[in-house]
C-alpha cells in the first residue's frame, strides 16, 4: 500500500489535534506525519500511536517532500503559505475560507461531491462547519426532489471560536459561580447565560459573512446555483456541537414519512425522531449528524421542517477533511 507524508499546518489548535486524533483512529496510511505550528508552540509534544511527535515552527521550507498538508489555521496564514505548499507539489486540504468560492477549488463533503476532488488545482476547500453540518442533513431529501430554497438558524458552541473560544465560556462560567467580574476577549458579548445573534462580521445586506456561508457554500458543494439560503447564526453557551433549525422548501410536494424514509439510509447521518430527538450532548465526539424532529411546514405544502446536530470540531473540520484526504487517495490515478 502507497503511504504519504502528511503535514498539518496549525498543529496545536483545537482543530489541529482533532486532524491527529483523525489520522490515527481511521489508520490512515501514513509514511511520515509532519507537525506545524507557530514559534510559540515548537518544541510541544503530541503523543501519535504511542510515540510522541514535536511541534515544528512553520516556515517556507517546511512542506518540502510532503504529499498532504492539512489546513487548520486562519484565511491570513492559509493565503501565505499555500504558494508553498504547492511550490513543494503537496495536496492542501485548507480548513479555512481563504479559496473556498475560488472557481478552481473544489469544496468537498465526500457523502455529497467527493468526485468534485478530480478537479483540484492543488487545494482542496474543506467547508465551514455549519454547512457540512446541514449540508449532510439534506443532501438525501435533495434527491427525492431538488430544494428550492431555505429558512436556517443556527446554534452554534462556543468550540466553533476554537480552544480559546471554549478556555472563555469556562472562564465566564467559573467566574459567575463565584460572583466575580465577567471578562469578554475571544466573544464580543457574556456568552455564559447568553446567546449572541452574530458570528462573523455584518455585511452591507444585514446579514454576517458566517450566515452567507450557508447559502453560498451550500450551491457549490449541492451544485445548486438557484438555492436561496435565508440563514440567522447565533453563538449559544454550549462547549461543544453545532445545531441548525431548518425549513426545506421543495419543488415538489414530499411527504414526512418519505423524509423519514431517506434519513435512514442517507450516509454521514442518523436519524433520531419520534419520540426523541438530537442534543449537542449525543452527537460530541463522533462523526454522524444526528437529523430529528421532523415535521410538514404550517405554511408551505411543500415545505419540510427538521432539525440537526453534529460535532463541528470533528465531522464539521477535521474528520471530513482527513476524508477528503481517503477520498483522492480512492480517486488518485
Amino acid at each position: 500500500m502507497k503511504t504519504y507524508t502528511v503535514a498539518v499546518l496549525g498543529a496545536s489548535g483545537a482543530v489541529g489535534k482533532a486532524m491527529i486524533q483523525a489520522l490515527e483512529e481511521r489508520n490512515f496510511p501514513l509514511k511520515r506525519l509532519v507537525l506545524l505550528a507557530s514559534e510559540r508552540s515548537v518544541g510541544k509534544r503530541i503523543l501519535f500511536k504511542g510515540k510522541e511527535v514535536f511541534i515544528q515552527k512553520t516556515d517556507e521550507h517546511s512542506f518540502d517532500d510532503c504529499d498532504i498538508v492539512l489546513g487548520a489555521v486562519g484565511n491570513d496564514l492559509s493565503k501565505k503559505y499555500a504558494p508553498f505548499i504547492k511550490k513543494a507539489h503537496a495536496l492542501f486540504i485548507d480548513n479555512s475560507s481563504a479559496f473556498r468560492l475560488e472557481d478552481d477549488v473544489p469544496l468537498v463533503v465526500p457523502e455529497i461531491n467527493g468526485t468534485d476532488i478530480l478537479h483540484h488545482q492543488g487545494i482542496i476547500a474543506n467547508p465551514n462547519c455549519s454547512t457540512i453540518i446541514g449540508c449532510i442533513a439534506i443532501y438525501a431529501l435533495h434527491q427525492l426532489s431538488s430544494i428550492q430554497s431555505m429558512i436556517v438558524s443556527t446554534y452554534q458552541a462556543v468550540s466553533g471560536a476554537g480552544i480559546k473560544g471554549m478556555y472563555e465560556y469556562e472562564k465566564q462560567l467559573e467566574d459567575l459561580t463565584q460572583n466575580k467580574e465577567i471578562n469578554t476577549d475571544v466573544f464580543p458579548y457574556q456568552i455564559v447565560s447568553n446567546v449572541i445573534p452574530q458570528i462573523g462580521e455584518f455585511n452591507e445586506n444585514g446579514y454576517t459573512g458566517e450566515e452567507m456561508k450557508m447559502q453560498n457554500e451550500g450551491r457549490k458543494i449541492l451544485h445548486a446555483p438557484q438555492l436561496k439560503v435565508n440563514c440567522t447564526c447565533v453563538r449559544v453557551p454550549v462547549l461543544r456541537s453545532h445545531s441548525l433549525s431548518m425549513t426545506l422548501y421543495f419543488e415538489k410536494e414530499i411527504t414526512v414519512g418519505e423524509v423519514r424514509e431517506a434519513l435512514r439510509s442517507a450516509q454521514g447521518c442518523r436519524l433520531i425522531d419520534e419520540p426523541f430527538y438530537p442534543m449537542p450532548l449525543d452527537c460530541s465526539n463522533q462523526d454522524l449528524i444526528y437529523v430529528g424532529r421532523i415535521r410538514r411546514d404550517l405554511t408551505s405544502s411543500k415545505g419540510i421542517t427538521l432539525w440537526c446536530c453534529g460535532d463541528q470540531i470533528r465531522k464539521g473540520a477535521a474528520v471530513n477533511a482527513i476524508q477528503i484526504c481517503e477520498k483522492y487517495i480512492e480517486l488518485e490515478v
